[in-house]
């Protein structure tokens, strides 16, 4: 009998991209997302049940029905800047929601899960590369609530043998590389896709935040990870956690750092399009680099990311045109079935 996961806001991006990847491995995912931020046609690899974190009955409900083996958890809102705007949304939403995720979880039988956790939780690096023991010392809202759901989880092992396995992503990026499923969020605020839109035409410019960084070109660097990578971690993850692993935390990056200005240069040289690009300083929090020490994904995960940021662009721009073209045909023009 195939194995049931509830993937929570498996319409999002990365969810749905974990949602293709479990398929591929053998899983059946049930997707749990209120579409506030997702999208009901990325939902192509099992059942969409529509609902909101918070709804415990909504949650109990589905878990009945389902019988799922284990959680991924993804719902969350992500947006930096809002989370300064209004903290406790991000507090009630992110926090909230996943502690009522996870006693509907226990509830129903479940006994693992699988979190998406971001890098973000460790606040400007004392260190690069970051390991899992770096300091943590979230900037904004957004960060702490992901930080304080890593920290329930690891009580929630301690004192009730409900394991998980927290992922903590640095840059996700790219796309399906068969363009069935991208990246879309309202309102775009990661790079690869401003970039991309402004080399459609889409936007007027792109700007660089900052060029008087300790780095080699002076512009922030980040480590970009395909999100079919990070999808490939959440099913490694995932086997881990049934197989009887150990609660953990991991690092999810290449290892690679990639300049603002090289991310540029890779955009304009992969699409052929050169674009306006603007300078203005820097914003505040943004650190001069992050870059992930990913080594103990390796060691007891197996896991490789496997494509570099030439594949992450060149898929990411796949996306971006297709997505134009949908938005630039006329819906009378879509076949009626």
């Amino acid at each position: 009998m195939i194995e049931k996961v509830l993937v929570t806001g498996g319409a999002g991006y990365v969810g749905s991209h974990a949602c293709l990847a479990l398929a591929e491995a053998g899983f059946a995912p049930v997707v749990y997302d209120n579409l506030s931020n997702g999208h009901a046609e990325f939902v192509q690899w099992g059942p969409l049940e529509q609902g909101d974190i918070r709804d415990r009955a909504r949650l109990d409900e589905v878990i009945a029905l389902h019988a799922p083996v284990a959680v991924l958890h993804f719902a969350a809102l992500i947006e930096v800047g809002e989370s300064v705007k209004a903290p406790g949304r991000f507090f009630d939403n992110n926090v909230g929601g996943a502690i009522t995720l996870i006693e509907a979880a226990r509830a129903g039988g479940i006994r693992a899960m699988v979190f998406s956790s971001t890098c973000a939780v460790y606040g400007d690096p004392v260190r690069v590369p970051m390991d899992e023991d770096h300091p943590q010392a979230p900037l904004n809202p957004y960060a702490r609530s992901k930080l304080m759901v890593e920290q329930a989880l690891a009580d929630y092992d301690r004192f009730a043998g409900f394991r998980s396995v927290r992922l903590r992503y640095f840059n996700a990026a790219g796309a399906d590389e068969a363009g069935r499923i991208g990246e879309r969020h309202e309102p775009e605020t990661h790079a690869i896709p401003l970039a991309l839109q402004t080399a459609l035409g889409q936007r007027d410019g792109f700007t660089i935040f900052g060029d008087d960084y300790d780095t080699p070109d002076g512009t922030a660097m980040r480590d970009y990870v395909h999100v079919h990578d990070l999808a490939d971690a959440h099913v490694r993850a995932l086997r881990y956690l049934l197989e009887g692993g150990e609660s953990d935390v991991f690092n999810l990056g290449t290892g690679t750092g990639t300049t603002v200005r090289d991310l540029v240069e890779t955009i304009s040289r992969t699409t052929n399009r050169p674009f306006p690009v603007g300078m203005a300083g820097r914003r505040p929090g943004d650190a001069p680099r992050l870059v992930a020490d990913n080594r103990k994904a390796r060691e007891v995960l197996g896991w490789r990311p496997l494509r570099g940021l030439d594949e992450i662009v060149a898929s990411a721009w796949r996306w971006h045109e297709a997505e134009r073209s949908r938005a630039e045909t006329p819906a009378s023009k879509h076949p009626v079935t």
